[in-house]
């Protein structure tokens, strides 16, 4: 039985997806760490979410214009 291997295209936008999400939850953490240890209830977690959203966001619309300009760059099937 033979295995194929993934596709590096379609694994590094995983990762890329991956690491968007991860931009999404630790500034989340890092806002939670910060009240509980300078006692700023909830200030610190609302900061973070805000920019965890914002920075995500922004990043995943630039991966997202990334497709769309190199999609636009490829020959289409049946064209000469």
């Amino acid at each position: 039985m033979s295995q194929r291997l993934p596709n590096p295209k379609d694994m590094g936008r995983a990762y890329a997806m991956a690491q968007v999400g991860i931009e999404m939850v630790v500034p989340i953490g890092l806002g939670i760490a910060l009240d509980y240890w300078l006692g700023w209830k909830p200030w610190a977690t609302v900061a973070g979410a805000v920019i965890g959203f914002a920075g995500g966001l922004i990043h995943l619309v630039s991966m997202l214009n990334k497709d769309a300009r190199d999609d636009s760059q490829k020959p289409r099937k049946g064209s000469t």
